[in-house]
């Protein structure tokens, strides 16, 4: 974690999951070691579906599902979210406003034709800069496009030499996606030192032509 453990735990001492699905979810990630979002960066979400109050989400990564049935709690009704995933995640009692695409994010992007008020990215870090060219113009004008694990626990500002060898290639990717993130003259884009990471980007309402 790059945030100061003792920090971070004061402030999650404040937090809570709202409710026993999602603790029982949560629970049940740390136990088998599946990554999930960590309560500070929730309650970023949180926060930004109360203001932004999307209709239409989009999320990249499903894994067991606790993200998509987190911000299902939090969305308007009539809200709706459609997340892509390998594996068909336990989200059951949420069906009502989850829709889940079973396959692979780079071969279901271009087959969507909605445009998402809300992005949200947590899949393999390194197919974010994959994903990225393909997510721009799904995005409503003044969509928000939500990356977590950005920062891959400090590793990013490190020479790839100081990388484990196994993780340059993602290290690399990572880097060079950032790059791109904040050059695009479609988004206006902030890198956040949230839980591990996380890029915020607004589409612009510009007619600049999406690329």
């Amino acid at each position: 974690m790059i945030t100061d453990e003792r920090i971070a735990s004061f402030i999650n001492s404040f937090n809570n999951d709202y409710d026993d699905a999602i603790t029982a979810i949560r629970k049940e990630a740390e136990e088998q070691g599946v990554p999930i979002i960590r309560r500070e960066a929730g309650e970023f979400i949180r926060l930004l579906l109360r203001m932004k109050k999307p209709v239409n989400i989009l999320e990249i990564g499903t894994a067991v599902g606790f993200s998509a049935i987190f911000m299902s709690r939090f969305i308007a009704e009539g809200g709706h979210i459609t997340t892509i995933e390998n594996y068909q995640p336990r989200i059951d009692r949420a069906k009502k406003k989850i829709t889940l695409l079973e396959g692979d994010a780079n071969e279901i992007l271009p087959t969507l034709s909605d445009q998402y008020d809300l992005v949200f990215m947590d899949a393999a870090k390194g197919q974010y800069g994959s994903f990225f060219q393909k997510v721009v113009p799904l995005l409503a004008p003044e969509g928000i496009l939500l990356c977590d694990n950005v920062l891959q626990d400090g590793d990013v500002l490190e020479s790839r030499f100081a990388v484990t060898r196994r993780n340059r290639t993602i290290h690399a990717r990572m880097r060079e996606y950032l790059y791109e993130l904040k050059h695009d003259e479609r988004l206006d884009t902030a890198i956040l030192n949230i839980g591990d990471g996380m890029s915020l980007s607004v589409k612009k309402t510009a007619d600049k032509k999406d690329h």
